[in-house]
């Protein structure tokens, strides 16, 4: 049998394209257009609508970059449509290949209410159906000029990511502005063809099936006339009823369609122009939710609601109407989707208390599933976090993304450093902007890994990123594919009903143990310094904010600030966004996200002083007192408490024969030789050298780095084949001298930029501390510092969220040499049995840990790496261009338990004030493998303290918390401060409370004054 599937399909396309679809409106008469373009940033509404408008035609040009025009649409439907549907097109310049990504609307009545959004794929609106005839027509369009920014020849520099320097060149030209008669019988033939046809071309020759639609296909095109579509539509839609109706098998696969608008609150746009973006896309989901009752929609991220709360009223009311239905359904119970490697405990644990809880408040509804479709990998410590927060589920697709290794499940249980497990679904479609092609629907069924013991799966359907989200198309061809022979089953469902059913038919799915690691994507580690030093610095500015304001206000009646500290952490959450942390979004994202993070700390020092200033006494007494904000005793002060330091010790300077310098406290004795490089960090009290003979610590490495594609995104491994060693120095000197500590200031230019380091080794601490400030202005290269240590180990550990991880520091398998780059906290630990050595930092996060065996003694030298800053060109042509300063330090002889004190000691320095107080802390632990995350006031205002410790060190523990309060009793709850149902019992003992732990594992108490 001849197969001339080939000739029938591109039959169809044509026909389609050239006839049937053009048929959809049959007859249009245009609009009058006028427009208004507003003054710098958007306006409100009252104001767009009101201004004075000036005649545009189709053909003009519009449309400076970030600019917003306001057109007027207006006209009459013609007295000869009486009986027919009717809509406007309305087509401002659109691309329809990239739905979203480009121009925008929404279009508001006369009386500004927002009607929907116009979008590439969804440029039209409603007047009637039928109309009477006669009808006035009058909408205004809000319409936003974004650039195209990622286009067909993507990851070019370019300067319109950023209004300053975007310039005002119109981008783009007004097409179709028309009113226009809608055929539904012609629009339904195109629903059908499309989905006979993309089904057919997913069949297997062998099948009898194809062969059926083939054979269908080509009679539907016979009864079309070409020059009266109109006429012979539902004639020729006759022809596919049989094969359109035959049902699927009864084993076929089980799809849950939800409609979605995966919305990136900043990326290629600001922060400002998301408001507007999802403001559009609700009003259009809204809108069709009205018109489709099988449809069912959800949106996750509870900042995006709040949006549209506080900024389109209006649309908000909608949206919860439609909640209130069950139709509009929120999703993932997170603040936004952020990326979950890089933020610290707390504020990861936040992102569910703060989504939540707004779903909740504003909803009555608690989430559990967390939503996190597009997230650049998975960290180790988040199933613990997702179930302390109340919830049970997961969902991305992101994985699928990976370069090198293919994950071995869609449905799998996913367990953390813990021990828990969080039931997992990664939607085998490999798509968060499903749009129901047979194409996809066909590739979810057969790429489906878990076939056999399971047959659901789930299609997140729409476009999004301003594409306007699911249309009434894709509605169209999930009706068709509900029950079709061939096809798996497609029915829209919410994910609280797809979970339920994966769980349900797939009770032992198979697990996962560990990270879910991302094989792509790497560099948005450390692209973008000043985003992340800002994240980490707010992170621990807030931690202090809540430890001394509670403080303060249990010991003196301080005011605390819980809606400053709930807004604050709104904003820092907000900018954990899996584009802003990471580092690729454009210039004015991470401009803005600067000054924010530089409000940020103002607004949390003035409260951190103000709260100090109460606890510290008598100001006027000639002393100061110490406050110590970390998580384990320093200085002979207590955590969380503050009084007077107690220095003991101290440091000798000495010349290095060789040139150079030696350093000694008597803990370490740390050689910097005249290239400013450490040579020698020997460790007195274990007899034990650091640094791998031969080699040099603190060494600047610079490499070129122009990966493939996605340059703020991406580093490749072949970038490590050409390596500079920075070790000229312009001068080496002792910038520093006393019996507290001596510091060398190391001077080097390389390129077009500088690097200025400061060594100090202090009295009575067994950590060199190296603070590096770079002048940086290179382009397109990767610059980090190197620590070759002289350990043998086959792992290494790196901080995550309430504890730790380790990987494999060799490369046995693809899986193991694929993590060339990784995400680490505070610390990195290398350790021999006995013996180990910690790397902590104070704001970077990516690094690399390699291990070479040594010709000269068959030694081991595992080298450990930090990432310091990239140079990527796309979408931010000047990443990272001028002055940053790091703080990282090498801690000799270290443990995990030390490495996780001196992590949080980088992190929290010490604050000196003037007073004579003795503070004594809420809440302090006995074992330092127990670690207190957070000590503050309980968010309902009740003045009950809630203290959230961890066992930090992967042991298990048992530890006493003494309270430095009265506490008439104690409950353990989950994240957002509520009694745990099984919780274990424990009691305020002579002001004590009992604890054991298991590893890593996490325990919020709420304690009643």
């Amino acid at each position: 049998m001849h197969d001339d599937r080939a000739l029938v399909e591109a039959r169809l396309r044509r026909v389609l394209d050239e006839r049937i679809r053009p048929a959809v409106y049959p007859a249009s008469v245009e609009l009058r257009v006028e427009a208004w373009v507003a003054p710098g940033e958007p306006v409100p509404v009252a104001e767009g609508l009101a201004a004075v408008h000036t005649p545009v035609k189709a053909g003009d040009r519009w449309g400076a970059p970030w600019g917003t025009t306001w057109f007027k649409v207006t006209g009459e439907v013609p007295a000869e449509w009486a009986g027919r549907t009717v809509e406007a097109v309305l087509d401002l310049g659109f691309d329809e290949n990239m739905p979203g990504f480009q121009c925008e609307a929404l279009v508001y009545t006369p009386g500004g209410e927002p009607l929907k959004a116009i979008n590439p794929r969804n440029q039209w609106v409603r007047v009637g159906d039928p109309v009477a005839g006669g009808e006035r027509v009058e909408w205004h369009l809000e319409a936003a000029s974004n650039p195209v920014l990622l286009d067909y020849k993507p990851f070019q520099p370019t300067q319109l990511g950023d209004k300053e320097t975007a310039g005002d060149e119109p981008q783009y030209r007004l097409e179709r502005m028309d009113l226009a008669v809608f055929d539904r019988e012609v629009w339904e033939l195109v629903a059908d063809l499309e989905v006979a046809g993309e089904l057919m071309h997913e069949l297997s020759v062998e099948s009898g099936r194809r062969w059926e639609l083939l054979r269908a296909v080509n009679r539907c095109l016979d009864a079309v006339d070409l020059q009266d579509v109109n006429g012979t539509a539902a004639a020729a839609r006759s022809e596919l009823v049989g094969v359109l109706s035959a049902p699927a098998d009864a084993s076929a696969h089980r799809i849950s369609a939800v409609g979605h608008a995966h919305i990136d609150s900043a990326w290629l746009w600001p922060l400002r122009e998301t408001v507007r973006k999802v403001a559009r896309t609700t009003s259009n989901m809204t809108s069709l939710l009205e018109d489709e009752p099988e449809f069912v929609y959800t949106m996750s991220q509870a900042q995006q609601y709040a949006w549209i709360k506080e900024h389109r009223p209006e649309v908000y009311a909608k949206v919860k109407k439609a909640v209130a239905e069950g139709r509009f359904v929120p999703a993932g119970g997170m603040w936004v989707e952020s990326d979950t490697n890089m933020p610290g405990s707390e504020a990861m644990a936040r992102q569910f208390v703060h989504g939540k809880r707004f779903f909740i408040d504003e909803f009555g509804i608690e989430n559990d599933e967390a939503w996190l479709p597009d997230t650049f990998g998975f960290a180790a410590g988040l199933p613990q976090i997702i179930k302390a927060a109340g919830s049970k589920w997961l969902l991305t697709q992101k994985i699928s993304w990976s370069q090198i290794n293919k994950f071995p499940h869609h449905t799998f249980n996913w367990e953390g450093i813990d021990g828990t497990r969080i039931f997992t679904h990664f939607p085998p479609v490999d798509t968060y902007n499903c749009s129901m092609k047979g194409s996809e629907i066909a590739h979810a069924a057969k790429n489906f890994k878990d076939k056999g013991v399971a047959k659901h799966s789930i299609a997140p359907t729409g476009w999004g990123d301003g594409g306007g989200g699911t249309t009434r198309e894709m509605i169209a061809k999930a009706r068709r594919l509900a029950d079709l022979e061939g096809s798996a089953k497609v029915t829209w469902e919410s994910p609280a009903e797809f979970f339920t059913k994966a769980e349900a038919e797939y009770p032992d799915p198979p697990v996962w143990v560990g990270e879910l690691y991302l094989e792509l994507h790497r560099a948005t580690l450390t692209s973008q310094a000043r985003t992340k030093q800002g994240n980490r610095r707010s992170e621990h500015l807030l931690r202090e904010t809540e430890l001394w304001a509670a403080t303060a206000a249990v010991r003196t009646g301080f005011a605390y600030p819980y809606e400053q500290l709930d807004r604050i952490w709104k904003t820092v959450l907000l900018h954990q966004f899996h584009d802003i942390l990471p580092g690729s979004s454009i210039a004015w994202v991470h401009r803005e996200a600067e000054k924010t993070y530089a409000a940020v700390a103002e607004e949390l020092g003035a409260i951190i002083a103000a709260a100090q200033t109460a606890l510290a006494g008598d100001p006027s007494a000639d002393s100061e007192i110490v406050f110590n904000a970390a998580a384990h005793t320093r200085s002979g002060i207590a955590a969380g408490g503050a009084g007077r330091a107690a220095v003991t010790g101290e440091v000798t300077l000495t010349e290095r024969p060789d040139g150079g310098h030696v350093l000694d406290n008597g803990l370490l004795r740390i050689e910097i030789d005249d290239r400013g490089l450490v040579v020698s960090a020997y460790d007195i009290g274990n007899d034990r050298e650091t640094v791998a003979p031969g080699a040099a610590a603190n060494l600047l490495q610079i490499h070129p780095d122009f990966p493939n594609m996605w340059d703020a995104w991406d580093v490749d491994e072949f970038y490590r084949n050409v390596v500079t060693d920075l070790t000229a120095a312009d001068s080496v000197r002792v910038s520093a001298e006393s019996p507290a500590s001596v510091s060398i200031e190391v001077v080097r230019t390389f390129g077009a930029s500088r690097a200025t380091q400061v060594l100090t080794l202090a009295a009575g601490e067994q950590r060199l501390d190296i603070d590096t400030e770079v002048d940086w202005h290179e382009t397109e290269k990767f610059l980090k510092a190197a620590f070759p240590v002289d350990i043998h180990a086959e792992r290494y550990a790196a901080e995550t969220q309430f504890g730790h991880l380790h990987r494999p520091t060799h490369t046995n398998t693809s899986w193991e040499a694929a993590k060339f780059e990784a995400c680490n906290h505070r610390f990195l630990h290398v350790a021999e049995p006995g013996w180990g050595v910690a790397l902590v930092n104070d704001s970077t996060y990516g690094h690399d840990v390699t291990r070479t065996v040594r010709p000269s003694d068959s030694g081991t030298t595992t080298t450990v790496r930090l990432s310091l800053l990239r140079a990527p060109r796309f979408p931010d042509p000047e990443t990272d261009q001028g002055v940053h300063r790091f703080r990282y330090a090498l801690a000799p002889g270290a443990s995990v338990v030390d490495a996780v004190r001196e992590g949080f000691r980088i992190n929290l320095p010490e604050r000196r004030i003037a007073g004579d107080a003795e503070v004594a802390p809420l809440a302090t632990v006995d074992d330092d493998a127990v670690a207190v995350s957070a000590v503050k006031l309980a968010d309902d205002g009740s003045g009950d303290v809630v203290v959230r410790v961890y066992e930090a060190a992967g042991g298990r523990a048992r530890t006493t918390l003494r309270l430095g309060f009265p506490a008439t009793s104690v409950v353990a709850t989950d994240l957002l401060e509520r009694p745990l149902a099984d919780a274990s019992a424990y009691e305020v003992e002579e002001g004590t409370v009992a604890l054991k732990l298991r590893p890593f594992e996490l325990v919020t108490l709420r304690l009643a004054r």
